[in-house]
């Protein structure tokens, strides 16, 4: 099965400070590639946009960057700011150190975002533990973001939830229409989805659950680093 690009502009989060790390995770090489080129690579083949966000210089070799407009504040800012720049409804925001994520699982699960029509958050959770650092986020949340951020409130779960809270309101919908908050085992029904579906290859079944895994510390990096071989 080929790809198909979206009309959703993908977002690399990489304006973090990397202090768990000790060093710029983003420029970290896996496999002989760096974290950041290995997610914008990634984006590209499923969005038709694609930036970094963040500030630094260097990271435009990579692709276009996009500053925040609070800096300091976490990823929330960075949403922030990808929702301002943004020329598409839809948006793919990825934290620039989930390496393991498949190609064609994000294509698969982008797809089965935008067939639902009140659907305006889509992220996964893993276990018990939310991870919004991998979300898709409509523009119509852009208010409830920059209102927060004024507020001073950035704790980017809390947010998307009110966000959605406040828009299934204005839809007279059921949060859960708005809010697609998927449990990682739903990877499965996403690439057993009959004509649109897919096989993952032997590496990307062998991590799948490192799928939704950050590489925060130098440790999750040598471990990383010890696979025998790293998809994408």
């Amino acid at each position: 099965m080929g790809l198909s690009l979206f009309d959703v502009s993908g977002y690399v989060l990489a304006g973090g400070k990397s202090s768990r790390m000790g060093r710029d995770k983003a420029l970290l090489e896996l496999a002989g590639k760096p974290l950041v080129l290995r997610a914008v690579e990634k984006l590209r083949q499923v969005c038709a946009e694609v930036f970094i966000l963040g500030k630094r210089e260097e990271l435009t070799a990579y692709a276009p960057v996009v500053p925040d407009l609070h800096e300091g504040c976490g990823p929330l800012s960075g949403i922030e700011a990808g929702l301002a720049h943004s020329a598409n409804a839809w948006n793919l925001f990825m934290a620039v150190d989930m390496p393991f994520l498949p190609v064609f699982f994000l294509q698969a699960w982008i797809r089965s975002v935008l067939e639902k029509e009140r659907a305006r958050v889509a992220m996964f959770t893993v276990g018990e533990r939310p991870q919004p650092a991998l979300c898709l986020v409509h523009r119509d949340v852009a208010p409830f973001v920059t209102g927060a951020m004024e507020r001073g409130e950035f704790k980017l779960f809390q947010v998307l939830m009110e966000a959605t809270e406040g828009l299934a309101v204005l839809q007279r919908a059921n949060q859960s229409e708005v809010f697609l908050n998927f449990p990682s085992s739903h990877a499965e029904a996403i690439f057993d989805n009959g004509d649109e579906g897919w096989t993952p290859t032997g590496i990307e079944e062998k991590t799948m659950h490192l799928w939704f895994a950050n590489l925060n510390t130098p440790e999750d990096f040598a471990a990383a680093e010890a696979l025998p071989e790293c998809p994408g």
